[in-house]
Order: C-alpha cells, then sequence, then structure tokens
C-alpha cells in the first residue's frame, strides 16, 4: 500500500477553524411579539361588519384601505376609531394596544349641520 492510501488528510481538505463568537446565528428561533398575527373587526354606524387579520406591526392604513375598497368609500370620507380615539394611518395595532377580537369603529364624515 502506498502513501496516499494511508494519509487520509492529503485527500481531505481542513477547513478554517471558527470563530464561534462570529458563526453563531444572528436569527432568534423566538418570534417577535410584535410579528404575531391578530383578527380585528371593523363595524361601520349601520352595524355592517367587517373582519380583518394583520401583523401587529402593519401600518393601520393597509386596513383601513382595504377597508374603504371593500365598502367602495373613498378614505377621506370614513374616520376609523378605537376605544372612541381616533386612528392615524400611520399607527401599528402595537402602537395603540390593540389585541386579537379588538373592534375598530368605521365613522362616516358627517357634511353639514343639524
Amino acid at each position: 500500500m502506498s502513501d496516499a492510501q494511508h494519509s487520509p488528510s492529503k485527500d481531505i481538505p481542513k477547513e478554517p477553524a471558527k470563530d464561534p463568537v462570529k458563526d453563531e446565528p444572528t436569527k432568534t428561533t423566538e418570534k417577535p411579539v410584535n410579528n404575531e398575527q391578530i383578527n380585528l373587526k371593523v363595524v361601520t354606524q349601520d352595524s355592517t361588519e367587517v373582519f380583518f387579520k394583520i401583523k401587529k406591526n402593519t401600518p393601520l392604513k393597509k386596513l383601513m384601505e382595504a377597508f374603504c375598497n371593500k365598502q367602495g368609500l373613498n378614505m377621506s370620507s370614513v374616520r376609523f376609531l378605537s376605544d372612541g380615539v381616533r386612528i392615524t394611518p400611520d399607527k401599528t395595532a402595537s402602537d395603540l394596544g390593540l389585541q386579537d377580537g379588538d373592534v375598530i369603529d368605521a365613522m362616516m364624515n358627517q357634511v353639514g349641520g343639524f
């Protein structure tokens, strides 16, 4: 037998030593809390209910636009409220402390008096 058959180190390249700190995965196995999905119900003045499933960190503008598109409404003619407080489109469910099953009220702007 020759030396080439007995010496596997010649055939197998050696891997460089790994730095244990550098090679650790940066991703955590836990899901971020703000990335979880919740179900929200949007209710109109005439008691129409529309259900949405969104991520807690998604701007509510997406929900507002989807609601208006489904209802055939202009977004500027609808006000969205959570617990009586107006919701701005840049806020997220997490920002407002919304939980699974919470209700958002959709109110039509009133034009004129009385």
